[in-house]
């Protein structure tokens, strides 16, 4: 067969692949035997921010010569040339910032162990919304259930692991989970997870140490450029072995076998990953067309809600103390109220003393450290979630399912805190309720009780007082 006479004849960028196979049913190399004029400008002349290993074409070259290995591009070769079956793809490589419209198609002319086919691409700048569309009916079925579960009333953790199940269920695997990372502040959490019922797999959150982040750090370079990684028999996972050979002991000793790695990225930002291990090898074809669809509409809700977040956290936050404001108590205070009855609630004011005599000696800059160092003190004994700056020089913090004891030990504990930081007093009240629905009992008496502290503190210190420094 006189291939350049074939890929001549297709107008977008198309060559074709040899494939060599052994006895044992194993793969050699995988060679680029000849290309149209298109398709040698893309090794030739690339693209804008594109590097190629060589800008040189020369036929019966190993694809490896131009870009690195891509397990992805040798099973669609292998299946093929030497299943000899018809296979597209749509998809978004991680080493370009294009959309790859891909098909490969089985020609006739084995030569031995050789097995050719013919690969064809056309690019994308943007998403084409009909080619993501043009899917089996069993895959947009799948893809539409996950649409609709998104759309659904329940809250975003709950949705999420309904959708983690339901691509367990599809890989037919041991277990599957959803990781979300935080570049800023280089730590990952499990946004959700499922596993078989059988299976003997560890949690992900027995292994979200600090090392963690540097793991899944690593995976751009394992995945190499391709879109995903699937690792389906030994020798994928040899590649895995001498690409990250860290994860590789890692994945093993926990038990992995077979591997569906797929980054969640949205607007060139790496949200995080979502994998499955011991998966069904027989079901790798309907697992990558499904998740190369299903991964785009997950990262899009992901970085929507991150987003949603990021906006509760601006408008619920106080900026200068990193603690919650006003609005976000009075929220938590009305959701108190309508919430279970019989769970006791504790409430403690502590307002500075002496914030003003440092503002009119020192600068209101002085003035905001110390607010900052007050800030500290309080999260030092209570969690940040727990504590409200009410406004000024006052913080709110309320307490559930505590006893008055315990209240009591902390407010001690909050003045013996905050003799570590130079200039830092407290005037503290505290009050106790038996049940939620009282919480706005416990906020008044608390603040009663506060400036009787504020009080007695001043007639024994009358010097800090702002009207002695007027005089």
């Amino acid at each position: 067969m006189d291939f350049q006479n074939v890929v001549d004849s297709i107008s977008t960028a198309a060559c074709v692949v040899s494939v060599e196979t052994f006895e044992d049913g194993s793969c050699g190399k995988f060679r680029i035997v000849t290309g149209n004029r298109a398709y040698l400008d893309t090794i030739e002349r690339p693209m804008e921010n594109v590097v190629m290993l060589t800008k040189k074409f020369v036929p019966n070259s190993e694809y490896t010569e131009y870009l690195n290995r891509d397990l992805n591009f040798e099973d669609s070769c292998y299946r093929a040339a030497v299943e000899k079956k018809l296979l597209h793809s749509y998809a978004h490589p991680a080493r370009f910032d294009v959309w790859f419209n891909m098909s490969f198609l089985p020609l006739a002319g084995d030569e031995g162990n050789l097995h050719f086919c013919m690969y064809i691409m056309e690019i994308n700048f943007k998403p084409d919304a009909k080619r993501l569309s043009t899917i089996s009916a069993d895959i947009a079925s799948a893809v539409l259930e996950t649409c609709i579960r998104l759309r659904s009333d329940d809250d975003f953790s709950t949705i999420m692991n309904d959708i983690c199940e339901d691509i367990r269920e599809l890989c037919d695997s041991e277990h599957c989970c959803l990781l979300l990372m935080d570049k800023a502040k280089r730590s990952c959490s499990v946004l959700c997870e499922a596993f078989s019922k059988d299976s003997k797999l560890l949690p992900m959150e027995k292994y979200l140490d600090e090392n963690f982040y540097s793991i899944a750090e690593s995976w751009k370079d394992t995945i190499a450029g391709s879109n995903c990684l699937i690792v389906k028999r030994e020798s994928d996972m040899e590649v895995v072995r001498e690409r990250n050979p860290v994860w590789h002991d890692s994945i093993t000793k926990a038990g992995g076998k077979t591997i569906v790695l797929f980054p969640l990225e949205f607007k060139n930002e790496l949200l995080g990953y979502i994998w499955a291990l011991n998966f069904s090898a027989e079901a790798a074809d309907t697992i990558k067309e499904t998740l190369e669809l299903t991964t785009f509409i997950l990262a899009s809700e992901i970085y929507s809600y991150k987003m949603m977040d990021k906006l509760h956290v601006l408008s619920s936050k106080d900026m200068l103390t990193g603690v919650m404001n006003r609005n976000e108590m009075n929220n938590y205070v009305d959701a108190l109220i309508k919430g279970k009855k019989g769970e006791s609630v504790g409430v403690v004011f502590a307002d500075l003393n002496g914030l003003k005599v440092i503002n009119d000696t020192k600068g209101h800059t002085a003035g905001d450290e110390l607010l900052k160092k007050a800030s500290a003190a309080l999260q030092e004994v209570f969690s940040p979630h727990d504590i409200f700056r009410a406004g000024g020089d006052e913080f709110v913090v309320v307490l559930t399912d505590v006893t008055e004891e315990e209240l009591y030990r902390k407010t001690e504990e909050l003045r013996e805190t905050a003799k570590k930081y130079s200039d830092l007093v407290f005037a503290v009240g505290y009050a106790y309720e038996p049940a939620l629905a009282e919480v706005r009992t416990a906020l008044r008496v608390a603040d009663e009780n506060m400036y009787l502290d504020k009080k007695h503190y001043y007639e024994m210190h009358p010097e800090k007082k702002r009207s002695s420094v007027a005089k």
